[in-house]
Formats: C-alpha cells, structure tokens, sequence
C-alpha cells in the first residue's frame, strides 16, 4: 500500500529553483515575479493552496495564502509566509516587504486569463509586464535528482497497475469498466486521479484511455489521447461501451500521477491471442520505441529524432498508419512530462530543442489502422550524461493474457 505520509518538498529544492529563477529573471530584466498557476506555484513553494508567490529579483520570496492557511503553512518551505484575506492585499504587502513595487512586472501569460492580467495590472501598477513563462518552463524541463526518484515511485505504482490490468481482463467486459477497476486499484496505491496540464488552474485530463479492436481505428484517436479528451460519448477516443473481445488487439494508454509527479504508459493487449497483423505492429512500434531511445542522449535534436522514427516506420513498412492513418498524423512522438502530464520540450516535426542530462520525456510511437485497430507503445524515459535510461519498468512487450 501507498506511504500515508504527506509530501513535503524539500527545503533545499525550493531554495535552488528560487536562486535558479532569480537569475533567469535578472537576464530577462524582470523585477518581480507573480507565481500564480497551480503548478507553478507548487514548484516553487511547495504548496498548491489558494494562493501567489511573489518572487523578488534578488531576496527572499514572500508566499500570500488565502486558504487554507495552516496547511500551506506546514507544506511549504517558503519562510516568509503569511495569510490574506483578498487578494487586493498584494500591493501593500509586496510593498511592506520589500519597500516598493516592481517596475517590471513577470507574470505567466501563456496561462494567465486577460480578466486577471487586468486585475493585477491596474493592482501593481508596473510600468512593464513581461512574459515569465518561458523562463519557469525551462527551469522546469530539467529535474533534481529529488524529481526523478518521485517519478521513479509513481512509475511503481504504474507498474503495479499493469500487473494487475493482466490479471483482470477478460472478454465481455466493457472498456469502460475495465478502466474503472484498473484505476480504482491504482487509488489505493496512491494515483490522484486527475491529471495535470498547462492551464490557468492546472487542471487536466482523463487517466484512462482503453481502444479494442476497431475503437482504435478512428482518425484523430492519436489527438485526442494526446490531449487527454475523455469519453466515447462526447469524444473520439478513451474507455466507451464496447465490450473486450478475444483474439483482438486492445491498446491500454494509462496515464497516472502521484505525490504530483505523472507517469504516461502504452502497452497493447490481447485476451487469448493477438491477430498476426496486429502483433507485427505492435512489435513494430517497440522496435521503433527502442531504437529512438538508443539515439535519444544529450545533444540530440528533437525534430531529427521524430524524422527518424518516420523514416525508420516507413522502412518497415508503416508510413500509412504511422502516427494516424494517412491525411490525419500527428506531428510528434513524445513530449516533456513531470509535475505536468505535456510539458516542453516536445519530441516533433520541425523541433530544435536539444536534450540535455535530466530532461523526462514519454516516448509514443503508434499506429492506426483505420477502421481496424490501433497499435503502439509508450514510456516515460530520462535524458543522462550517457544516454538514455527508461524511468518506466513496465516490460516493454505485447501481453498476451
């Protein structure tokens, strides 16, 4: 069973991603920092309560809690932590702690609805607002050590998970209900449920995507998995009522989280066997999976590694089902994840990010065949000094149950 004991993030990676921050915004000519969005605000504070960090470009931060304040009180390292009762006490309390206000205001624009922007414009009134979202989302892409080894315990609870998909599944039982007897035992090891991704509120998607025989077939189904879009009712992919069959390809797409660290996973699924056409596929999209991560080290280019799982697709024969079926591919095979199930860097068509020692990726190389099946496998793996190592310990096969 999970620790019961809550996560406290240390005080030393606190204090790194502060001093890390503060440099970034002294070359971005930034002031002071707004951290508004939830995810933002957990990653430097510690805390996801109701509330803003203010980060000074040199100094210590001060944490504004509006609810609940107790507990954001014991949850964050932030020393300078004090309750407020609205949020229109910003501007004395900045200007109390730190003797003004900035001239140069950073807030998270890539996020931040214009309502707000507004709000804390006309409240501050700097003489110049800029963006600090790409700053807190390149520090963010590398991950502490502290950071990999929550990973590496939400990839356990996802192996658990997998494990006991194997032992449940059977024909005559819908998709939907196999995803809830799946996540309802990835509960009791400590999956939160909901998952994160960049929004204003942090909010996010379905952790279940279960596509059997022709329900994976559909074009856009790769979209909208990537997107996290839930339902067969509302949306073209995720658990619906069809019933699991034998002898069909079933591909399981589970993405989980916990302690707020995500985990994002693909293996395909058979009940008795699995059609030759689907199984070579699939063997396929691991053989692909595979060599990517051996060319996946520190220097490499984004885009030349997703065109060279396209071109290796065609050699063996996939180019039409590659990604989507023809006129409906997707443009990437992997995207950056952590305390966010998508985060930059992505693994696509066109990209020059480099990687880099401690970036976290998940690795998605699929197929739709259309009107039949889809195929595909995904990991999460960690850029080293090295290379590659896979943060997943899901074996990376077909299961055949």
């Amino acid at each position: 069973m999970p620790e019961t004991k809550p996560i406290r993030v240390p005080e030393s990676e606190i204090k790194n991603r502060i001093r890390s921050i503060q440099k970034e915004m002294d070359a971005a000519g930034i002031e002071g920092l707004l951290v508004i969005q939830r995810v933002d605000l957990f990653y430097f504070s510690g805390t996801s309560q109701n509330g803003i960090l203010y980060i000074p470009v040199s100094g210590a931060p001060l944490l504004m809690v509006k609810r609940y304040f107790p507990r954001a009180k014991s949850e964050s390292a932030i020393r300078d932590t004090v309750e407020i009762g609205s949020v229109k006490e910003l501007s004395h309390r900045i200007r109390d702690a730190f003797g003004s206000l900035p001239s140069v205001l950073g807030l998270e624009l890539d996020v931040l609805p214009v309502r707000e922007f507004e709000f804390f414009k006309k409240l501050l009134c700097p003489k110049q607002i800029k963006d600090a979202s790409p700053i807190i989302l390149d520090l963010r892409r590398i991950k502490s050590i502290w950071e990999i080894g929550q990973m590496e315990k939400t990839a356990e609870m996802s192996r658990l998970t997998f494990e006991y998909m194997r032992t449940m599944i059977r024909p005559g039982i819908s998709e939907m209900e196999f995803a809830g007897m799946y996540e309802t035992f990835a509960r009791r090891h400590g999956h939160a449920g909901m998952l994160r991704d960049r929004n204003f509120q942090g909010g996010g998607a379905y952790s279940w995507h279960v596509l059997s025989g022709e329900s994976g077939g559909m074009p856009g189904v790769l979209d909208a998995a990537a997107s996290g879009e839930g339902t067969s009712a509302a949306f073209p992919s995720g658990a619906g009522n069809r019933r699991l069959e034998r002898n069909e390809p079933i591909m399981v797409d589970f993405g989980s989280v916990r302690h707020g660290y995500h985990m994002d996973e693909t293996r395909m699924f058979a009940i008795g066997s699995m059609p030759a056409e689907a199984q070579k596929a699939s063997r396929a999209a691991i053989e692909i999976h595979d060599a990517v991560l051996e060319r996946a080290r520190p220097g490499a280019v984004t885009g030349d590694l997703f065109r060279y799982s396209v071109d290796l697709a065609e050699k063996l024969g996939y180019g039409d089902q590659y990604l989507g079926p023809r006129g409906h591919q997707v443009r990437f095979i992997g995207h950056g994840i952590g305390l966010e199930l998508i985060e930059p860097p992505i693994i696509a068509q066109g990209k020059t990010d480099l990687l880099e020692p401690g970036m976290t990726f998940a690795l998605e190389p699929k197929m739709v065949f259309q009107g039949a099946f889809a195929a595909g496998v995904e990991s999460v793996f960690q850029v080293t000094t090295a290379g590659s190592r896979l943060i997943s310990t899901v074996p990376v096969d077909i299961f055949i149950c």
